[in-house]
């Protein structure tokens, strides 16, 4: 446990390798249990430092398991930088008997009798939200959703109203007057915000979504398929009423095939889907007419429905981190960890993604499946995803960006471990490849990137009616159709970025907090974000990010 006076941490009892929590200089004396030393570098706050001398291949060891092995010679004391290691996995293997051991959930008495506020769907789910989608089927449609969005939005009263706006009219003039370069960099361009209005005409209908994208047409048949199985996700996931679908009619992601996925993932669906071909239509002013009117009539039925008590067993929360820093796997990550295990515990679910940041921690993960059938499937992905990764130059090592290296994530696998802690500890009872649905309450996991946006856009396609999204360096991101929660690693990040930040986990590297009072913290918090009582800030920010995985090269 971190207290006010800690400056590292061992996370696991078979770490080799310990965290500094603020900066230590060279000749700092540090005390390790039995054991001490005095450190031969600075350290800087989120990097690791060895506590006994390694030679050139000793494996380095951070939560328990291998995070990298030493290229140079590394001494007691010395700062441990990607100067002296090397990404290193354990090798990992799915037993032919059961798995996981009985699982005992955290105390739940303080949610058991919670509620949120939803709206129930006919198939049994239930959203945190009810939105509309309005969706290209191919990247050439994009002009007309762009006409769409200008006047569906500004017509009905769902623009961003208290999105930041900048205006220039005052630079303007100071430029036109001679002002200096320096006069002009002084000039204030940020204007007020207003407070976001609830619409009138439809109450009952949170937001209308407008999912831009690239594909559809131009690659692989297969792209333009798993295209079309990811928007049918997004139309049966529990927070979309209904979709408007734009279709030009000669690309490769055909309505027909749209369709059939509907069909295959919600055959008893009767959300309303309105189609509209363009090479079928008399003129590109009557198509974006036909659309307007299909998309009213669309909020009329949507609007029918409003919120209803759920409960919190209807949870559906995508996990996700982006922008992670040193800290990511001690106070965000575990605080999602707990919630996942206190959702899954009220009989909710939880969507762990992003495998390239699983790697080397496999056989952690294959150890918690209930099934050895899931254990494998999920083996064979990581196996598969590598192998191409590999074949196209790069691997799963290069996932780490240059912020995470420079704020202490230096290998992939120690990015990994700690990214593997937002899935708590419960049994995983199922394995998604992407764009396949939720359809088994409790923890599972989905392949998808490492990127950001790729992922959330992954999370929301599978089923996810809420996502919680973990950053130590700041990250602007939402998505159109879930809102997603930002959570800090760390206080000052919340501090200088708490425009875009939701919940603040640093307390836990400061010691005035624990994983578990952050954890029941966040979860009343989630609580009221699912009700509709609080906006989160990529909501307020419009940041409404979609971007369909290719299954090319992404980490």
């Amino acid at each position: 446990m971190i207290t006010k006076k800690s400056k590292i941490l061992k996370i696991h009892p078979r770490d080799n390798i310990l965290v500094a929590l603020t900066n230590l200089s060279k000749g700092t004396n540090i005390d390790i249990s039995t054991d001490s030393l005095t450190l031969v570098t600075d350290v800087e706050a989120k990097h690791k430092f060895a506590i006994r001398n390694f030679a050139v291949g000793d494996e380095i060891y951070m939560y328990g398991v291998i995070v990298g092995k030493a290229k140079k010679t590394i001494a007691k004391g010395e700062a441990v930088t990607t100067h002296n290691i090397v990404h290193e996995t354990e090798a990992y293997s799915v037993p032919k008997t059961s798995i996981q051991a009985n699982w005992i959930s955290p105390n739940l008495d303080a949610f058991s009798k919670s509620e949120f506020l939803g709206y129930q769907r006919d198939n049994g789910s239930v959203g945190t939200e009810n939105n509309w989608l309005v969706i290209p089927l191919v990247f050439c449609q994009n002009r007309n959703i762009e006409t769409l969005k200008d006047t569906i939005l500004k017509g009905l009263g769902y623009e961003n109203s208290s999105k930041q706006i900048f205006d220039l009219t005052a630079l303007i003039d100071k430029y036109k007057s001679g002002a200096s370069e320096n006069d002009l960099l002084d000039v204030d361009v940020i204007s007020n915000k207003n407070k976001k209005q609830k619409n009138p005409l439809f109450p009952n209908v949170d937001g209308i979504y407008f999912l831009k994208h690239d594909g559809g047409c131009g690659g692989s048949t297969s792209d333009a398929v798993t295209l079309c199985n990811l928007l049918a996700g997004y139309i049966n996931n529990p927070n979309v009423a209904g979709a408007t679908i734009m279709s030009l009619g000669c690309q490769h992601a055909q309505i027909s095939i749209l369709e059939r996925a509907l069909k295959r993932i919600a055959p008893e669906s009767n959300k309303p889907v309105y189609f509209l071909e363009q090479q079928q239509s008399s003129s590109e002013p009557e198509y974006i007419a036909e659309a307007i009117k299909k998309t009213f009539v669309g909020l009329i039925e949507a609007n029918k429905i409003s919120r209803a008590l759920a409960p919190l067993s209807k949870l559906i929360i995508g996990l996700e981190c982006g922008g992670s820093d040193g800290f990511s796997g001690i106070s965000a990550n575990p605080t999602l960890g707990y919630v996942s295990d206190l959702i899954v515990g009220l009989g909710g679910s939880a969507i762990l993604s992003e495998f390239p940041e699983l790697n080397g921690v496999e056989q952690e993960l294959i150890n918690r499946c209930s099934e050895v059938e899931k254990a494998e499937k999920f083996a064979q992905i990581m196996k598969a995803y590598n192998t191409k990764a590999t074949a196209l130059g790069t691997g799963f090592y290069a996932n780490p960006s240059p912020g995470n290296i420079k704020d202490g994530l230096i290998t992939d696998a120690i990015k990994s471990a700690g990214a593997a802690k937002k899935g708590g500890t419960s049994p995983i009872v199922d394995v998604l490849d992407y764009t396949e649905q939720f359809a088994k309450p409790g923890l599972n996991l989905l392949c998808t990137p490492g990127n950001d946006v790729e992922s959330t856009t992954g999370l929301a396609g599978s089923g996810a009616n809420l996502i919680l999204f973990t950053t130590g360096l700041g990250t602007p991101t939402g998505n159109p159709a879930v809102p997603v929660i930002k959570v800090s690693t760390n206080t000052s990040i919340y501090e200088k970025m708490n425009d875009i930040i939701d919940f603040n986990t640093g307390g836990i590297i400061e010691g005035t907090e624990t994983t578990e009072s952050c954890g029941e913290e966040l979860l009343s918090f989630i609580i009221q974000v699912a009700s509709g009582e609080v906006e989160v800030n990529a909501r307020r920010l419009g940041q409404n990010d979609f971007i369909p995985w290719k299954r090319g090269l992404s980490l």
